[in-house]
């Protein structure tokens, strides 16, 4: 992300000790795009799900010198599942690779995107360290997100909160990406789960004040006479009304085909829907097991309420 923005996500000391991504950050590419720089680790799959949530564009970055890891493959899966319309795969840290290597890399990664939404995404070399193919990298990446679709918007606003702060002389303030809708200064809205009113105060995109915005922006949001305490990660502000807290849900359950493990009666699993991050007992519909491979209804008791709207994606782990 450096490389592609000059500026450096990993603002976390702990982040920058082990030289690793731990919370999800954010650069701009231009005045219209940000890239959402997600942790690669597995221990940190709940702020990676917070990341791509909303997102149009993937891009899959793999070490050059580890090659595609078990992480990369869990990563590349949910980007699968959430239907991310469009990708793109990075090879970078190439200065410590030779030829050989390189091409083996490339052969994994090959298998790893056949049949999937990435089937035909380019694969380019780079170096975030001696810069070579950054150039190409950050050009291919602005032609791909000319052809991103639009997104379906339901008409109502709808933005799972990612980050939470306040502001010396404002108050709180909230950001996201905004799912569907559009938001002006000193419209009411609702905090959820807790049904929590608030006015908007001050809209700011890409770092600058807006009067408005709409589907698809990432999003800066002032509110008014919101506590810090009361809102989190995992919030969701919307249109008053129209959504509600869920104590359970019913839904259809695809259990990948790489699982280890079917999922049984009542076990107990991990929803990350947008932000959100919730432990639940599973009932299913249709038998005392979901095979790898396999779908079926099932009616999902959750521990915590939860945000949900008909058609959401979301991921479930053991």
């Amino acid at each position: 992300v450096k490389a592609l923005t000059g500026v450096n996500t990993d603002t976390l000391t702990e982040e920058q000790k082990r030289g690793m991504t731990i919370d999800i950050g954010f650069a701009f590419l231009n005045e219209n795009i940000t890239l959402i720089d997600v942790p690669g680790h597995e221990k940190f799959v709940k702020n990676m799900m917070a990341g791509v949530s909303a997102v149009d564009v993937a891009l899959l970055v793999v070490a050059a010198d580890d090659g595609v890891m078990p992480q990369t493959r869990e990563h590349f899966e949910i980007l699968n599942l959430l239907d991310i319309p469009l990708g793109i795969v990075a090879i970078n840290k190439i200065d410590l690779a030779d030829k050989d290597w390189l091409e083996l890399v490339e052969l994994d990664i090959g298998e790893l995107l056949q049949g999937s939404f990435m089937e035909d995404a380019p694969i380019l070399k780079v170096s975030a360290e001696t810069g070579e193919g950054v150039d190409q990298l950050k050009t291919t990446l602005l032609d791909l997100c000319k052809k991103v679709p639009d997104k379906q918007d339901r008409g109502i606003f709808r933005l799972h909160v990612d980050r939470v702060f306040s502001m010396k002389g404002y108050g709180t303030v909230v950001t996201g990406t905004v799912n569907s809708g559009s938001l002006k200064i000193r419209d009411t809205v609702e905090l959820l789960p807790g049904s929590v009113k608030s006015k908007v105060r001050g809209l700011q995109s890409h770092g600058e004040e807006v009067s408005q915005v709409e589907t698809g922006d990432r999003a800066a949001i002032n509110l008014q006479g919101v506590e810090i305490k009361q809102i989190e990660r995992g919030s969701q502000i919307a249109e008053i009304g129209y959504l509600q807290s869920l104590n359970q849900m019913g839904v259809t359950l695809l259990l990948l085909g790489s699982a280890q493990k079917p999922i049984t009666q009542n076990q107990r699993i991990r929803i990350h829907l947008g932000t959100q991050e919730v432990m639940a007992r599973v009932a299913l519909t249709d038998g005392k097991t979901l095979q790898p491979g396999d779908d079926c209804p099932a009616l999902l008791r959750l521990e915590h309420p939860m945000v949900a709207a008909r058609g959401d994606k979301f991921i479930i782990r053991s």
